[in-house]
């Protein structure tokens, strides 16, 4: 039984990030398709006004704790989660796993040309990994099906979604029951990343949990989204 706590509704699972990737390596080979989330704080504030958010972040297989807020959240109930388990860091090292086994991905999402220039990169970065194919994230409802169809077509092993939360969250659970690959995950804003269009916070700040003030401190117009943390942690106070 895996070891999991309560964090305002939402089931984080207790697990590093080694035990994280051993785990999905597990998902992998079992049948069927398994859903990985990654929920930061703003997530589950968003997950407590979402009914439909929150049960899709309840029935995931793997929900791992994205966010220095889900830490101190932890510390401040004594829930025992000690490591932050990045959706990008993950993501990195589940690449790094499909270079070595020869696995299949697939890439959604992201503006126009993003999710090739991506792919191109992953490629040349992780000798061994095949892509299996790649579409952006600006596709209209009916074009929906023809995108099911080509991921089908190619049955990826892993299907790396990177629409943002809530979006990415409800289209894999929307087509979980049709999708032929062995892992979905939301990675949001990962593709951006590989694509060399948008860049991690430094070392520094990745160490000390503070990479959201990084983007503050880049990206001033998203406080509005920043504030989802103190709410976050005035919540979980009350």
């Amino acid at each position: 039984m895996k070891k999991q706590v309560d964090i305002l509704g939402v089931p984080v699972d207790m697990v590093s990030r080694s035990e994280a990737i051993e785990e999905i390596k597990k998902l992998i080979e079992t049948p069927g398709l398994s859903s990985v989330f990654t929920p930061n704080p703003e997530m589950i504030m968003l997950a407590q006004e979402d009914e439909e958010f929150l049960s899709i972040l309840k029935n995931a297989d793997l929900v791992l704790p994205d966010g220095i807020g889900l830490l101190i959240a932890s510390k401040i109930k004594g829930l025992g989660l000690t490591e932050r388990v990045t959706g990008i860091d993950t993501m990195n090292s589940l690449l790094e796993y499909c270079g070595r086994e020869s696995k299949t991905i697939y890439l959604l999402g992201g503006k126009p040309g993003v999710p090739d220039l991506a792919c191109k990169n992953i490629e040349n970065r992780f000798t061994g990994i095949k892509i299996g194919g790649f579409h952006d994230g600006y596709f209209t409802k009916d074009e929906e099906s023809g995108i099911v169809n080509e991921i089908n077509s190619i049955n990826p092993d892993i299907l790396f979604v990177c629409l943002g939360a809530p979006k990415q969250e409800k289209w894999i659970s929307q087509y979980k029951h049709l999708l032929k690959c062995n892992l979905a995950m939301g990675v949001g804003g990962s593709v951006d990343i590989y694509a060399g269009t948008a860049k991690r916070a430094p070392k520094i700040f990745q160490k000390l949990g503070m990479e959201w003030f990084y983007r503050l401190a880049k990206e001033p117009w998203r406080y509005k989204r920043m504030m989802s943390l103190p709410r976050f942690i005035l919540k979980i106070l009350k």
